[in-house]
């Protein structure tokens, strides 16, 4: 719900039940009540109605029409005709403020442009460069028509002067074309020489600063309208609709009167105080306390209210109803298209101005860009193939292949173990080695052990002292031929030591690489998530990266939301300052600071939507009510202050 929903909401839980006996039967009390309940915010889900259908809403009512005095009412009636213009009128003051709302909230776009366009060099000259076609094309319409108005008056005279002389003999003039030109050529030279000398300014200084000025005109233009806006939105919402008073001891003015004055007075000073608003919130020339004194003495001055025109009773509220109906046909809407030609032309430039230039080095250069994709057209689809085959490569061999060797070792997949050697091949060395050491201690007893021959006992003592890695008896008879190299080569007794001592280095490699096969299978799944993390990486960056490419037009995520709600609140904070410098008598913000403060607010509360819990957002809407009611200025601040320590986790 926006604070404009709010602001009506408020308006309609007034007490206005009517305190004359119901008449059902009459048509017109059906009518009247079918009405009221349509304009009641409980009614429907939206508070606020549109204007299309308030017109049409107040149309079907006999309040428009003009009746003459055989037309009369009973009691209950009068009290329904009043109840219905009261729901019209909050229904209406929902539809301005939303209007001045929508209103200020996007001039501060327009004047951040024309602060980043006189806050650099760089951007004043590209704002003349973009604005330079559209200055010489306006300067060369003005001298168009100034010298077509001089030809016109300058053929006329001589027209006059002609009849006038038309007793005289007539006296030959040249009517040729060339002179024809020779006459418009030197109207033009002096129309632009006259031009120049008006502008003398343009003459002295530069094409730069004379963009900066007009950028700087078209600033003051619009902050002098985001200034009378806001001062508006204040005078509305502090003064309008007051039933119950502003719930201050210290009232801003007398214009509401107090809670014993009758809502129907209220209702008529409300809407008089709309139409006041409407009518002179454009008055730029004017500065912020005159247009409030003018709006005021305006209400004062009215001369439909009952206090000041001598009409019955009875036609109140049909004078009311009307002054409604032409507020929501003809105001409102003038008023908006006011507000859109100040903006046209003192906001920003449109897309056409601000981006003709690269628009137009595109344009001469898409000659050039199309004979490149004519001529390179097969290498450009190879290139877009090419991505497309590593795209899926790097798909399948870095992401989906490591998730699926990660699974697999969680399910002790054996074709997904981490291995260095083959599961079988220090086994068959070492049996290999075994054999060789006891093949030679049998075909050599005396070299090996000493005796003539070997028993069971001592064959399966060299087995076990082999797989300790114990190679004594093939030492000895390495170490004996070692005595006699050339003679235990021949015999090959040396040759065979030295490959069993290679057999055996084998089987010790193998030992230590089977160590290190067993530390890597006992880390097998933190390497599997070490294999798998660059894809996952890289994939969820790219996925990033394209959802805020893509995704970024449909909304804010919530980063970006949270970083602009802190700049809101800066604004909140600057509004503060700026009224706190020179402290008003009364302690209450004045009507433009509360108008921008309510802008701000309004803001606020848009961005915070889905950025809070639900649960959190109830107390964020709270204390932003605090925020903007006129309670004084310390007890504002003091709500500014709870909102910045308390949702500051959500607001980072």
């Amino acid at each position: 719900m926006s604070i404009v929903a709010d602001q009506i909401t408020s308006s309609d839980e007034e007490d206005f039940t009517p305190q004359a006996a119901p008449d059902l039967e009459s048509p017109r009390v059906n009518d009247l009540l079918r009405v009221i309940k349509t304009l009641s915010t409980s009614s429907g889900s939206k508070p606020r109605l549109s204007e299309s259908q308030l017109r049409g809403l107040l149309s079907q009512t006999k309040l428009l029409a003009e009746h003459d005095g055989s037309f009369t009412v009973n009691q209950y009636e009068s009290e329904l005709e009043w109840l219905l213009v009261s729901k019209a009128t909050i229904q209406t003051y929902g539809v301005i403020l939303n209007t001045l709302l929508d209103q200020i909230v996007p001039l501060s776009d327009h004047l951040w442009y024309w602060d980043e366009v006189l806050s650099s060099s760089t951007y004043s000259t590209l704002f003349m460069a973009q604005t330079s076609p559209w200055r010489l094309w306006a300067w060369t319409l003005d001298i168009y028509e100034d010298s077509k108005a001089r030809l016109q008056r300058y053929t006329s005279g001589r027209t006059s002067a002609e009849s006038t002389d038309g007793n005289e003999s007539p006296v030959p003039r040249p009517t040729g074309l060339s002179h024809r030109w020779g006459q418009f050529y030197g109207i033009v030279r002096e129309t632009i020489r006259e031009r120049s000398l008006a502008n003398i300014q343009r003459r002295i200084m530069s094409p730069v600063a004379v963009a900066r000025a007009e950028a700087r005109r078209k600033q003051a233009r619009l902050k002098k309208l985001r200034e009378m806006t806001s001062s508006g939105l204040g005078v509305l919402v502090d003064e309008a609709l007051m039933f119950g008073g502003n719930g201050s001891e210290d009232a801003k003015s007398d214009l509401i009167a107090s809670g014993a004055q009758e809502w129907r007075g209220i209702v008529e000073r409300s809407v008089a105080l709309m139409d006041m608003i409407l009518q002179d919130v454009l008055s730029l020339d004017l500065n912020i306390p005159q247009f409030e004194d003018k709006v005021f003495a305006g209400v004062d001055e009215d001369p439909e209210l009952s206090i000041q025109a001598e009409e019955a009773e009875a036609n109140r509220p049909a004078i009311v109803a009307r002054r409604l109906h032409r507020l929501l046909t003809a105001q409102v809407p003038e008023h908006r298209a006011a507000v859109r030609t100040i903006v046209k032309r003192n906001g920003r430039p449109p897309r056409l101005v601000r981006y003709w230039l690269p628009a137009t080095a595109l344009l001469l250069s898409s000659g050039t860009i199309y004979r490149i994709f004519v001529n390179r057209q097969e290498e450009i689809l190879q290139w877009v193939r090419d991505l497309g085959v590593t795209v899926r490569d790097f798909w399948f061999n870095w992401v989906v292949e490591p998730v699926r060797k990660v699974v697999g070792t969680i399910r002790h997949d054996a074709n997904s173990e981490i291995a260095i050697m083959s599961r079988d091949s220090l086994k068959a060395d070492r049996d290999s080695l075994e054999r060789m050491v006891v093949d030679f201690a049998l075909d050599k007893p005396v070299v090996a052990t000493g005796n003539s021959s070997l028993s069971k006992a001592q064959v399966a003592e060299i087995r076990a002292k082999v797989k300790e890695g114990d190679l004594t008896p093939v030492l000895r008879a390495y170490e004996k031929d070692l005595r006699h190299p050339l003679r235990g080569t021949i015999r090959g007794d040396l040759v065979r030591t030295l490959l069993i001592q290679v057999q055996k280095t084998k089987v010790d490699v193998e030992v230590a690489m089977s160590g290190i096969d067993s530390l890597l299978k006992s880390q097998e799944l933190v390497f599997g998530f070490v294999g798998l993390t660059p894809g996952i990486l890289v994939s969820l960056g790219v996925a990033q990266y394209l959802r805020g490419l893509f995704g970024g037009r449909k909304g804010m995520n919530k980063t970006r939301r949270a970083r602009r709600c802190v700049r809101v609140l800066r604004n909140i904070d600057r509004i503060f300052s700026e009224a706190t410098a020179s402290p008003p008598p009364n302690n209450v913000l004045q009507y433009k600071d509360h108008g921008l403060l309510i802008s701000e607010v309004h803001v606020l509360r848009r961005l915070a939507h889905r950025l809070l819990p639900k649960d959190i957002e109830k107390e964020f809407l709270e204390d932003l009510d605090d925020l903007a009611n006129l309670k004084g200025i310390g007890s504002q601040l003091r709500a500014l202050d709870r909102i910045r320590w308390a949702y500051s986790k959500w607001l980072k």
